[in-house]
Formats: C-alpha cells, structure tokens, sequence
C-alpha cells in the first residue's frame, strides 16, 4: 500500500505496546508531513541517548541515568521497606500518590508460563541479594492483580519465609467514584477482603 520506506516506518511506531497499525500509521505520517528535519533529527538523538545512558540501578533495578538511582540514593528514604513492583512505570504510579516513602525493587515482569517467563527471567535473584543485608523489616507486594501478577506475589512470598521479614500485599478493590453495581465478583471479594475499620 505505501513504499517500503513509509511502511518500514510504520511497521517500527506499531511496535509500540498499545499501538495498533492505525495509531502507527497516523504517528508515521505526523514525523514525514508534519515535523521538521530538524525536529525529527533531535527526536532520534533523543531516542538514541536514552539507549545509551538509561541502565538499571545496582540496587533497585529500576531505569535510571544515575546508578544507584536517586531514590536509592536518597537519605530520606525509608530503608526498611522494599515495594516491590513489576514495571518502572509502577514505581512512577505509586510515587505520584505521595503516600509512600520507601525504596523500590523492579521485578521487570511477572512469573508467566503462558509466555514462558520463569522465575529466573525476572529480578527476583537481585531482590533476594537484597534482603540478605538484614535492613528491611517490610516487603510489600505491589504486583498487578493479575493471575501471573498474583501468582508471582506468592512464589516470592514463599522465598522470602526464611529472612523472617513482614511480608504484606497492597489491597485491592474498588475504585474510587466506582459503582457497586458495576463491578465483578473478584474485584468485590477482593473489597470485602481487605476492609478496614472505620475510624
């Protein structure tokens, strides 16, 4: 339908998870008759400085440009706690919410058979290196409510028994301005589950 060069270029936007062919399309076409050389020549230097100074950090494995990252790095962080996490865009939500204080651990995925991901393809080695050191005190199992996020949460929960460490799991339920009515039974056990005591 297009050259290949056009179609090479939209082939490579559709690579983008969540980007479908028309969504490529639309981004490939925006780069050829919208931006400038000089905007499309400072995008790909952009792109190609992330390749080569983003890293993991040495304790967290979080993305980062600095290694230990600045929230490892931070004095006034709680080192008690490890948040453990299955993406860096998850160590982004939660920081955003402003009501944790603690460090990271960023699994880079979840336990998926399915999609052949063992235990050994994730970070879970590094977090267990990690706990060896005796400073934490809490883990907190910030894995997504998923089966793969839930059956990863309790594969690690089973490694951490030996390091006698408080090991908790964030609660899930409904969300907030959510319908009852609308929810589905999972999600409603799950609410029922982890109330609290109203105050």
């Amino acid at each position: 339908m297009y050259s290949p060069t056009i179609e090479s270029l939209i082939e490579q936007f559709a690579q983008f998870s969540g980007v479908g062919r028309k969504s490529a399309e639309r981004m490939a076409f925006y780069v050829l008759d919208t931006m400038s050389d000089e905007d499309a020549k400072k995008m790909a230097e952009v792109i190609l400085d992330a390749k080569r100074s983003i890293k993991f950090c040495e304790i967290c494995q979080n993305l980062t440009d600095t290694s230990p990252c600045h929230i490892c790095s931070s004095a006034k962080r709680d080192r008690s706690v490890i948040c453990v996490v299955e993406t860096p865009k998850d160590v982004s939500a939660i920081e955003k919410t402003g009501q944790y204080n603690g460090l990271y651990h960023v699994l880079h995925g979840a336990i998926s058979p399915i999609d052949n991901i063992s235990p050994d393809d994730i970070r879970i080695k590094e977090l267990l290196l990690r706990l060896a050191g005796g400073e934490t005190e809490e883990v907190i199992m910030a894995t997504n409510p998923t089966v793969n996020g839930t059956a990863t949460a309790v594969y690690i929960q089973k490694l951490l028994k030996p390091f006698d460490i408080k090991v908790t799991r964030i609660a899930h339920g409904i969300p907030m301005g959510a319908d009852i009515e609308y929810a589905d039974e999972v999600t409603l056990s799950k609410a029922l589950e982890a109330r609290t005591e109203m105050n």
